[in-house]
């Protein structure tokens, strides 16, 4: 039988790039873990796909969902559902794959709370000023939202205490390779292995 797979969390505040990192490591990392699509109520934005960067559902869908337990995690952010389906992720785990959520702080937290063997990196931004650049360079929030955007990103930014790694997002390709490096060490932890020597010494 295979060992169970890793579960790897990125999250954020909104505008620090988790989707542009998230696409760039599964394009150049993407033979050694699963990508789990988190769901949300949010309209798509442009060039975004469906099953593909999010499942787009409407709000009854998603708290159907709820209801029936098939969630690993979800948050309401900025009037908006966001969350994890929870029987693609517990399949690639029982079958020995690697999961790579991307979600939100507030989600980051729950899944803490149920996994505890789980890999959690926060994603950083330089500064609030290129955050709040990068949020208004989308063009899909009004100031209002902006403004909202920032106050919670504040909040989101203390959190970082309850992970165990911050990349900082100053450049794509070197936050995709610090990530890379902390799983790769990940998977050298004494916890991590240590049941499948004992397996081995106990077949002698």
């Amino acid at each position: 039988m295979s060992e169970k797979g890793m579960l790897i969390v990125l999250s954020g505040p909104s505008g620090v790039g988790k989707g542009t990192v998230r696409q760039a490591m599964v394009k150049k990392y993407g033979q050694q873990f699963k990508y789990s699509i988190s769901m949300t109520t949010r309209q798509p934005r442009a060039r975004e796909v469906n099953g593909v960067d999010y499942y787009f559902v409407s709000k009854d869908e998603f708290e159907h969902e709820i209801a029936n337990g098939g969630m690993l995690e979800y948050a309401q952010y900025v009037d908006n559902y966001y969350g994890t389906p929870l029987k693609y992720v517990n399949q690639m785990l029982d079958n020995g794959q690697d999961v790579l959520l991307e979600i939100e702080v507030k989600g980051a937290m729950q899944v803490r709370s149920k996994v505890s063997n789980g890999v959690f990196i926060f994603l950083a931004p330089p500064d609030l000023h290129s955050l709040q650049q990068r949020i208004e360079k989308r063009g899909t929030d009004d100031s209002e939202t902006i403004k909202k955007r920032m106050i919670k990103a504040r909040e989101e930014i203390n959190l970082m205490t309850n992970y165990d790694y911050v990349v900082v997002n100053d450049k794509v390709d070197l936050a995709v390779q610090r990530i890379e490096q902390i799983i790769a060490s990940e998977h050298l932890r004494v916890a991590r292995v240590l049941s499948s020597y004992q397996k081995m010494l106990g077949d002698n």
